[in-house]
């Protein structure tokens, strides 16, 4: 047995690093040690439990029970507000759209016929895309301002009688904006529409982030928030809350058959059997941290932002990304410095990898109306980032410093050959074999955690979604084919 868990460890070791802060993206480390030995010897215990039957298993349902109470007060719900722990942010988008449309139809008296919209700004999560494909419902997005913000008139001119959910974000994660949740949702309500707040990643930050204008359950029109505990929650991966206005709402969401000849089949999420560990481990933390602690890592949080937004104020050709609120900055290259003094945030995020710190490369992205948002690097600020903050803020002058002036990386060689085989607008989607030989000509063929990201970006950002899709999934499908 030791030598399986020795062999485990060498691959960890390839691993880009979990706690310390150095990755801004897809984790979050709190910074205290106690809470990850309170998570895993909470998540040891439950780990024999089955969450499908709580009446086999009643601690289930209890370490539920608290945190649903806990995250329900933290977002202003009243004894109506109800609902369940899923396994993360993605099921939980899902079930909220589920929901909608199921009661979109019943309150048609059950007709199925037409397709439902669901209306989001262009900066919602793309979990939001999956559920509409999933779900037949039309995907409308709403474009945004290059800053990532929407005019609340916007989304509420696409408001009509076959809208089954609007979403807006607490806050947005690609740009960090807080979208003007009390005006959308105050129209939805006055049409009968219903109106989720993807707080999956804010909402565990939000409550205690100071003077933001009420964006939770205080708002009447708000009928369902969603808020990751494996985000800002600090607990292992995967767990999540989604919190609906009223219990036949949320009993909707749920799955129930009889009608078959095994034991009674309940799911309140989309997974039958799942591990209790998660929960327990969330359960462990916030009774550990309470409001207060939850109030001490915000407070944490913020005091970073304000300090990575103070150097980037001082840095030549970078610049933040419109105003964002809570644990999300996106870096740009500043629109008002000449080329020549530009930095471009790829190649920042690229240069910053080598001197031990990883951002997140986000595409640039042009949008139903013609305006486009600017290719950026998201930054996910977290606790124990504060302690590291001057060799991050130096790192960040420095990477800047040596890619100022370089122009962003250049696919139109490989994008043009492509066009030219016939993977171009209204054109083919390359195969699996041919997507594989593409992306190891752009030099995305390797698997290393350290591989530079700035061609890959500029070569997504060149081709068409569908295209650009196959290369990402054939990539991804490649990491874990068997050898």
């Amino acid at each position: 047995m030791s030598d399986i868990l020795e062999r485990l460890r060498r691959l960890r070791a390839g691993d880009a690093p979990t706690h310390g802060g150095h990755v801004l993206a897809y984790v979050y480390d709190s910074g205290m040690p106690e809470l990850d030995e309170l998570a895993d010897a909470a998540a040891q215990l439950a780990r024999p439990l089955n969450g499908l039957d709580p009446t086999v298993f009643p601690s289930v349902a209890t370490m539920e029970r608290d945190v649903l109470g806990f995250v329900r007060r933290a977002l202003h719900g009243g004894r109506d507000v109800v609902g369940s722990v899923t396994s993360g942010g993605t099921e939980s988008c899902l079930l909220a759209v589920k929901t909608a449309r199921d009661l979109w139809r019943a309150e048609r008296g059950g007709r199925t016929e037409g397709r439902p919209r669901l209306v989001a700004p262009a900066t919602a999560h793309a979990a939001f895309q999956k559920a509409a494909r999933m779900l037949d419902l039309d995907w409308d997005p709403v474009p945004c301002d290059a800053d990532g913000t929407v005019d609340p008139q916007d989304v509420i001119e696409r408001l009509a009688d076959d809208v089954a959910l609007v979403v807006v974000s607490a806050p947005a994660y690609p740009s960090g904006a807080l979208d003007p949740i009390g005006p959308v949702a105050a129209a939805a309500r006055s049409w009968g529409i219903r109106c989720h707040v993807d707080a999956c990643f804010g909402g565990l930050v939000l409550p205690w982030w100071p003077r933001l204008p009420d964006w939770d359950f205080r708002v009447p029109g708000v009928t369902s928030v969603s808020a990751d505990l494996h985000k800002f929650g600090y607990a292992p991966k995967g767990v999540s809350v989604l919190l609906h206005r009223g219990r036949r709402q949320h009993r909707a969401q749920f799955f129930a058959t009889t009608r078959w000849p095994g034991y009674p089949v309940v799911n309140p999420t989309l997974l039958g059997s799942k591990s209790a560990s998660p929960l327990a481990a969330a359960w462990a933390i916030v009774q550990h941290l309470g409001r207060e602690g939850f109030a001490d890592l915000t407070a944490s949080i913020a005091r970073t932002a304000t300090g990575i937004r103070a150097e980037v104020d001082g840095i030549v050709g970078l610049a933040v990304m419109g105003d964002p609120v809570g644990p999300a900055i996106a870096l740009v290259a500043d629109p008002d410095a000449p080329p020549r003094a530009q930095v471009d945030p790829h190649r920042l995020a690229d240069e910053l990898m080598r001197h031990g710190w990883r951002i997140q490369h986000q595409p640039g992205f042009v949008q139903s109306d013609g305006t486009k948002l600017p290719r950026s690097a998201h930054l996910t600020l977290t606790p124990v980032l504060e302690r590291g903050l001057p060799e991050f803020r130096a790192a960040l002058a420095l990477a800047a410093e040596k890619v100022r002036g370089r122009p962003p990386a250049d696919p139109a060689l490989l994008a043009g050959a492509m066009r030219a085989l016939g993977y171009g607008p209204g054109g083919r989607v390359p195969s699996p074999a041919t997507a594989w030989r593409l992306l190891r000509l752009a030099g995305a063929g390797s698997v290393r955690q350290d591989q530079p990201m700035a061609t890959l970006m500029a070569l997504i950002e060149a081709l068409p979604a569908p295209v650009a899709e196959a290369l990402l999934s054939e990539l991804l499908a490649r990491m874990s084919e068997p050898r």
